[in-house]
Formats: C-alpha cells, sequence, structure tokens
C-alpha cells in the first residue's frame, strides 16, 4: 500500500467511524488498494465493515446523510446473502470512495469457519488483508483469531484441487484460481496470476504454517524433493488422496456458491448506490476500454445496463490491461 492509498484510507476511516456513532467494532482493509494490483485514482478503497449490530450502523449512516437506503430495508437485507455491500463516499466522493463489506460478528464467525454459507467472505479474507481499526484491542484479536482459523482450514476445502507437489506458493495460487472461479467477476481471466503475483510473500509467510499443521494431521507428507538451496520452500504432498465424499461436498460448495455470488449481483442494486455504472468503470480500468453508456442505460440502469453488463461477464479476455 503507497502513500497516498494509506492517508486516503485512514481518512475514509475516520470519517466512517465517527459516522458510524459506535457501532463499529472493527474495519478491514482488502483488495486491490491492499495488495497493490493496479488501483488507480477513481477505484474505491475495499474495507470489511464489522459492526456490533446493523440496524444501529445504518441508523448512525442515514443520520449522517451517507446512507441513501431505508434503515429497515438495509437492516432487512443484511440477513439475505450476508454481507451487504455499500459505497462510502462522504463529501460526494471528494475524499475518496470506500466500497464497504458490512457484516455481523456472528456472520462474519459464520463465513470463516468450517463450514460457510458461501465463498465470498472466505476467498477474499485468506488474502493479505490489513486491520485498520478496532474499537478495542480484545476486537481486534477476536478478528485475527478469525483470520488465523480461515486461513488454518484452507486446506480442507483445497485438498479435493490439489495434485502433485505443492509448496506455500502453489497452495496461495490454487486457492486463487479456485477463488476467482468461484464468482461472475468483469475482470480479465488472467486476474487470478496478477493478485498471486502481488501476494507472493503473503502465502510465504501464511500458508508453510498451515501445510506444517496439515502434517502434524496427516493431511499431507513432507516431498523428498525438496530444493536444497537456502530459502527454498519446503515441498509438501497429499498423504492420500480426498476421499470421494470429501471431493463431493466441496464441489458441491462451489457449485452453491456460484450460483449465491451470482444472485448478489441482484442484491447489490439494492444496497450499493450506483452499482451497474460502478462496474462498468471498472470494467474500463480492467480491460483498458471506454464504455459509454445510453441516456435510458444512466437514467434506468436497473433495466436497461443489465443486457451490457451479463455481456462482460461472459466475455471476459484472457489478459488484462497492465500499468
Amino acid at each position: 500500500m503507497n502513500e497516498e492509498t494509506s492517508s486516503v484510507a485512514a481518512e475514509l476511516v475516520e470519517v466512517l467511524v465517527a459516522d458510524g456513532r459506535g457501532s463499529i467494532r472493527s474495519i478491514l482493509m482488502y483488495g486491490s488498494h491492499m495488495v497493490g494490483t493496479n488501483p488507480d485514482r477513481h477505484s474505491a478503497v475495499d474495507f470489511v465493515v464489522v459492526v456490533a449490530a446493523y440496524r444501529q450502523f445504518y441508523a448512525a449512516l442515514n443520520a449522517a446523510g451517507e446512507l441513501h437506503r431505508p434503515t429497515w430495508l438495509m437492516t432487512g437485507m443484511s440477513h439475505i446473502l450476508p454481507p451487504n455491500v455499500i459505497a462510502f463516499a462522504p463529501e460526494d466522493g471528494r475524499g475518496g470512495i470506500a466500497k464497504c463489506l458490512v457484516v455481523s460478528m456472528a456472520h462474519l464467525e459464520k463465513a470463516l469457519g468450517p463450514a460457510p454459507s458461501d465463498h465470498f467472505l472466505l476467498g477474499r479474507l485468506v488474502q493479505k488483508v490489513g486491520l485498520v481499526y478496532s474499537v478495542t484491542s480484545e476486537d481486534g484479536r477476536w478478528v485475527e483469531e478469525q483470520l488465523a482459523s480461515a486461513r488454518a482450514g484452507v486446506l480442507a476445502w483445497l485438498a479435493p484441487y490439489l495434485h502433485g507437489p505443492i509448496d506455500a506458493e502453489t497452495l496461495g495460487r490454487r486457492m486463487l484460481e479456485l477463488s476467482y472461479g468461484g464468482e461472475l467477476r468483469p475482470e480479465s481471466q488472467q486476474r487470478a496470476h496478477r493478485v498471486f503475483e502481488a501476494q507472493t510473500a503473503h502465502f510465504r509467510e501464511q500458508f508453510g504454517p498451515v501445510l506444517e499443521h496439515g502434517v502434524r494431521r496427516g493431511m499431507l507428507m513432507r516431498n523428498a524433493d525438496t530444493p536444497s538451496q537456502p530459502g527454498a520452500l519446503e515441498v509438501y504432498e497429499l498423504a492420500r488422496p480426498a476421499a470421494r465424499a470429501l471431493r463431493r461436498r466441496w464441489r458441491w460448495y462451489f457449485v452453491k456458491s456460484k450460483a449465491r455470488s451470482t444472485m448478489r449481483w441482484l442484491k447489490h442494486m439494492a444496497t450499493f448506490a450506483n452499482w451497474l455504472p460502478y462496474l462498468v468503470r471498472k470494467v474500463e480500468r480492467h480491460r483498458g476500454e471506454r464504455i459509454e453508456l445510453t441516456r435510458l442505460e444512466k437514467r434506468l440502469p436497473l433495466i436497461f445496463l443489465w443486457p451490457r453488463a451479463i455481456k462482460v461477464l461472459l466475455t471476459r479476455p484472457r489478459k488484462e490491461l497492465s500499468s
């Protein structure tokens, strides 16, 4: 994260916490600004906002004039395919824009636990993230414990998709390929590779202990072909192929997760102001192509912009625009 991004993120956190009026427990930063994958000055900062109670948080944002949606609607939607996604743009975005995934402690614990409903939060939060705010040290420790538990559980759902020798980098790469393949996304098919390259150090640091834990549990064994040179990563392999029941379970999980991800696009339009235009701008940034919206698409995006959005998702380029 560069100095400019850090400054913008810090200011957004300060305003968001103030507007939240005591309802926010912790804030995590993730995404392109966190890992440095070609964000530009127009791209939103990505936050996960952990709240004590949904109604309290949304009522506070409405009182601050920063929500533009009824409190009852946002509270109710919080329990349908959580988390809600909102845009936080104080002063009409002049000080930066944050895309916020708003989640309760209970929903976060479920999403990062051994039996998540889908991969939406799990796939993002086992990557490099930063804890940028906690109301108390206990809240900060709790969040770090949830993140550590999520990373420790990676082998459980990746095992059916691992073949041959693996090391910490291989595990990170395969995790990203699987996570990105489990959602409809506007970025190129090369996006997972670029995100991996930006997080190599993170995967080396965090997934080495995960693999060692797999050895202790009997899931993995050390590979005799580990390179002997200093700094070489330890190489492992599955102690035995994943059981058929385990393969079925996680295959169904990713099928269900992709379906839930697709349904989330409808929800985003209710919770995220100007969601479809935001999506179009994101496509422009990643593909390097200008997309001109018609007057009807601008005025009634829910009706007229959907066909274009669907076409974008079904025609992703293989390569991503380089900076």
